[in-house]
């Protein structure tokens, strides 16, 4: 997966900043926030527009099922 590594490495620290939110990824940085997907990617693309984007929604803690 492009950008793979930056959400593993960063994966409690995004839960805790982020919550709710869409956040991208480009060049394994952190390029863009929103409550908007559409909206997270435009502006990653606008920021970067000849990298792979990639979009992961970061969920609140009342969205997570936990599995048995």
């Amino acid at each position: 997966m492009v950008n793979g590594d930056y959400f593993f490495k960063h994966s409690e620290e995004l839960s805790q900043k982020y919550p709710g939110k869409y956040i991208a990824v480009a060049d394994d940085k952190l390029v863009a926030i929103s409550r908007n997907n559409a909206e997270v990617f435009q502006i990653a693309k606008q920021k970067y527009p000849k990298k792979m984007v990639s979009i992961s929604y970061i969920p609140r803690k009342d969205e997570l099922v936990t599995l048995l």
